[in-house]
């Protein structure tokens, strides 16, 4: 009988132990994914930039 609830408190030991901290988990996911994506705009923003600052001649010169 001793080896039977000491079976069932280590079940329930683990399943408690595996629950964890799934809350700040999906803070950080949520964190990560903010950053991930401010870092994602700065860049498209830089391109954007760059993209607007070349000039290109397309005058064609007769002979």
């Amino acid at each position: 009988m001793k080896k039977v609830v000491f079976m069932f408190v280590a079940i329930a030991a683990m399943s408690l132990a595996s629950c964890g901290n799934k809350k700040a988990d999906a803070e950080k996911a949520a964190a990560d994914s903010i950053r991930i994506a401010d870092s994602i705009a700065a860049v498209e923003a830089a391109e954007a930039a760059a993209a607007d600052t070349i000039v290109v001649d397309t005058t064609v010169v007769a002979e």
